[in-house]
């Protein structure tokens, strides 16, 4: 499913839209668009639907009816469900590809989920790679490649589960992990503080490689501002979004609110949500660092890890190959046995 850029007027846009770092500027000549792929994977009822919507401030899925009574029991096998909106960000027009991932850790065994969403990382790497050895290139290839993976954490308010685990391990030297607790308002404000804080906590004991903002030790080019944001969005991980699509009048201006018997969460209050800093990062100030790692780091480890092994494997035919020419003339040169 494909959606085009008709936008809803009555979405209240994002409060840091205005702003934005030097370093997405060097897009905004991108006169077709500048392509950012996306992918969100989470369980059923994390709020997917919701935040894609949010995301793009405008209905992109329409809501479902859910599912049938009587088939409600029955687990459906994981599908890719691709979604593409234009956008302007800044002056800067973004070709926004989402790729929803609907019946992910819906089934008893979610290996298959792993493997599914590895192989798709994958085989985009793949397709670059095809690209570039192309001796005449396609000037109409478009590179689709998972520039972030939006993982969306059960707000268990415990720790990481072994999917959870499972799946970001193995999946982040694939792609950006940005891992959000979702429906973040079902808990308190110290039950999310100590939450992130466990979810970090196992992400470093386990070696999970999630998307890190650079520090000046990592980025000497990066000023002093640009440093300071980067610690500030590490200490905020991971990001406790919500999502709405309900959108009332404050003030003279259009708000999105979920509504509470005891209040109302704003979406794009920093008091409320990590949501509306999460999607500048995304769409704004770190859009050109997660295009440049895809790049650089993982799609080069990639290239190395798969040329390196077709190497080996030709070598190792190679070695084969040899000691078989090598042996034939020793085999015929045998004298028969003369049987009395």
């Amino acid at each position: 499913m494909k959606e085009g850029s008709g936008e809803d007027q009555n979405v209240a846009p994002s409060v840091y839209s205005h702003t934005s770092r030097p370093g997405s500027h060097r897009y905004k000549n991108a006169k077709k668009g500048l392509p950012f792929n996306v992918m969100l994977v989470g369980e059923s009822g994390l709020g997917r639907t919701t935040f894609l919507n949010t995301l793009c401030e405008r209905m992109v899925v329409p809501p479902s009816s859910g599912p049938n009574a009587e088939q409600a029991h029955i687990a459906e096998p994981m599908q890719f469900k691709h979604h593409t909106v234009e956008m302007e960000e800044d002056g800067m027009k973004i070709i926004l590809n989402i790729i929803d991932t609907p019946g992910f850790g819906d089934s008893i065994d979610n290996e298959g989920c792993f493997n599914q969403i590895q192989e798709y990382l994958e085989v985009q790497f793949d397709g670059v790679l095809a690209e570039e050895n192309r001796i005449k290139r396609n000037p109409k290839f478009k590179d689709s490649r998972v520039h972030a993976l939006i993982y969306f954490i059960t707000p268990t308010g415990h720790s990481l589960r072994e999917i959870d685990i499972e799946l970001m391990r193995r999946l982040g030297n694939r792609t950006n992990i940005i891992p959000v607790i979702a429906r973040s308002d079902s808990l308190t404000p110290r039950e999310l503080v100590l939450f992130k804080q466990r979810v970090m906590d196992d992400i470093a004991a386990y070696g999970i490689p999630v998307f890190s903002f650079p520090d000046s030790e990592e980025d000497d080019d990066d000023d002093e501002e640009t440093v300071e944001e980067n610690a500030e969005l590490r200490a905020m991980m991971p990001f406790a979004v919500v999502g709405c699509e309900e959108v009332v009048n404050e003030d003279g201006r259009p708000v999105r609110v979920r509504s509470y018997p005891w209040g109302v969460v704003q979406v794009d209050n920093d008091e409320h949500s990590d949501f509306d800093r999460l999607r500048y990062v995304l769409l704004n100030s770190h859009i050109g660092d997660l295009r440049d790692r895809t790049q650089n780091e993982l799609y080069e480890l990639y290239r190395t890890e798969k040329l390196s092994g077709a190497t080996v494997a030709h070598q190792d035919q190679e070695l084969e190959n040899e000691h078989q020419q090598a042996h034939a003339p020793m085999a015929a040169a045998q004298p028969h046995s003369v049987v009395a």
